[in-house]
C-alpha cells in the first residue's frame, strides 16, 4: 500500500507516521529526514534545502522531488511507502503519480490530519529545548519546573528559530496557500481520508486505522 500523510506543521504527522509504518509494513519516507541526511553529508541539495527551511519556506519542487525519487528507487520501497511531508505542492503530487505510474503503481490513499490554525500556532510556538541535553518542553502541555531551565540537567532552554511565533505563522501561511490544493487533488481522485487532528494521539491513530480499514497489531 502506498499512502500519503498530509497535515500542517504541528499536526502530528511524524507521530502517526511511525505507528502507521509498522502497522502497514511499509517504508517511511519523510522529506524532512531526507533533507537532514543530505545536509549532514554537506551535499549541495542539503545546504540549499536548509536555506529555505530556516526561513519557514517550502523547499523548491525540483530539490524535493529529486531527493524523494532517489529514495523510492531503493529496493526496500518495493512493498509500499508511507509518504510524510511529501508531496506539498500540486506539481510534486503530479510528479509522484507519474513516477509511480511508470512502475505500474499508484497512491492508494491520502490521509489528511486536520488541525485548526490557532491550535497549530500554540503547539509549535510553545516548544522549547534544553541547550545541553536536548530534552523537549512545551510552555503549556509540559513546562519545566523552573522557567527557562531544564528539569533533567539544569541547562538553559531555548527556542528554535522555526518555532518562534512569527516564523510559525509564516510556515502555516505557506502550507495553507500552497499545500491545501493537494487535499483537493486527492479528493478529486476519490483517495482522500479526513481525520480530526484536534483529538489526542491515540484517538487520531484509531481514526486513521478506521479510515484505512486496518486493525492494530
Amino acid at each position: 500500500m502506498n499512502v500519503v500523510l498530509l497535515g500542517a506543521p504541528g499536526a502530528g504527522k511524524g507521530t502517526q507516521a511511525t505507528a502507521l509504518t509498522k502497522l502497514l509494513g511499509v517504508v517511511h519516507v519523510a522529506s524532512g529526514d531526507l533533507f537532514r541526511r543530505a545536509l549532514s553529508k554537506n551535499t549541495e541539495l542539503g545546504l540549499l534545502a536548509k536555506s529555505y527551511m530556516d526561513k519557514g519556506e517550502l523547499v523548491p519542487d525540483e530539490v524535493t522531488i529529486e531527493m524523494v525519487l532517489e529514495r523510492i528507487r531503493e529496493p526496500d520501497c518495493a512493498a509500499g511507502v508511507l509518504f510524510d511531508g511529501f508531496p506539498r505542492t500540486l506539481s510534486q503530487a503530479e510528479a509522484l503519480d507519474d513516477r509511480l505510474a511508470v512502475e505500474g503503481k499508484a497512491i492508494d490513499k491520502a490521509v489528511y490530519i486536520e488541525v485548526s490554525e490557532e491550535a497549530l500556532v500554540k503547539r509549535l510556538s510553545g516548544r522549547w529545548i534544553c541547550r545541553d541535553c536536548q530534552t523537549p518542553y512545551h510552555a503549556e502541555s509540559s513546562p519545566p519546573r523552573v522557567s527557562g531551565r531544564c528539569d533533567v540537567c539544569g541547562g538553559e532552554l531555548y527556542q528554535r528559530a522555526d518555532d518562534r511565533e512569527e516564523t510559525v505563522r509564516e510556515r502555516l501561511k505557506v502550507f495553507f496557500s500552497q499545500t491545501l490544493p493537494i487535499v483537493d487533488y486527492y479528493e478529486r481522485q476519490g483517495k482522500l481520508l479526513r481525520v480530526d487532528g484536534n483529538q489526542g494521539i491515540d484517538e487520531v491513530s484509531a481514526a486513521i486505522r478506521s479510515q484505512l480499514q486496518v486493525e492494530s497489531a
